[in-house]
């Protein structure tokens, strides 16, 4: 996966990394294992590390810390970070299934880091974890909150349109960052910044909302 290369990720072992992104369906069909296994160790791994992070860079009771490892161990989560993997297009599935939905892709993002920790060692992982996740926690980004349609439910009482629009990217190519407006009936309602376009975008309508109420 060249994707993996640009979080300093070079995967030697490509018979693990095929596993991870195996499901079941391609599995059973070519007699294989599938990303299951993988799955459970990299759920414990991600738990490990973003509990640890957490841990050490804030001073949160238990109950504080749970829910904010969970907004960035949740499926919502996962599925944000498989996007920057381009991991649908890698995913192999069986004849009978069109392409991985939501909860699959974001269960190979968890093999994915199983088969990296069995190759790399925890130590990689967590600087993968620290290179693609770190960011979105300290955006404060909530990925249990779908503000984009939230908004959108908002005006469609109204029956008004919302736009998305890119006003400003910058920063070199390892952490890039994006400015986006979000423009309601051609009027700025909200502004947001993020490491990606969509992230900005859920900052922006976030925004909108807080000056909608």
């Amino acid at each position: 996966m060249e994707t993996l290369k640009k979080f300093g990720i070079d995967m030697t072992n490509s018979s693990l990394l095929e596993v991870a992104l195996t499901h079941t369906s391609y599995a059973n069909e070519h007699n294989m294992p599938s990303y299951e296994r993988l799955e459970f160790l990299g759920d414990a791994v991600l738990e490990l590390i973003s509990s640890d992070y957490i841990y050490k860079t804030n001073k949160y009771n238990e109950g504080e810390m749970s829910r904010k490892r969970s907004l960035y161990v949740c499926e919502n989560a996962l599925y944000e970070y498989s996007k920057e993997l381009n991991l649908k297009n890698y995913i192999k599935v069986g004849n009978g299934i069109k392409e991985a939905n939501k909860t699959v892709i974001a269960d190979v993002f968890e093999a994915v880091i199983g088969a990296i920790y069995l190759e790399k060692g925890l130590d990689s992982v967590r600087d993968f974890f620290n290179t693609l996740i770190v960011p979105y926690i300290e955006s404060n980004v909530d990925f249990l909150m779908d503000y984009k349609s939230t908004l959108q439910e908002l005006v469609q009482t109204e029956k008004k349109s919302v736009e998305y629009k890119v006003v400003k990217e910058g920063g070199p190519a390892h952490k890039k960052f994006f400015e986006v407006e979000v423009r309601i009936d051609g009027m700025i309602f909200g502004k947001g910044r993020g490491q990606s376009k969509k992230e900005a975008e859920q900052h922006a309508a976030k925004e909108a909302i807080q000056k909608h109420a």
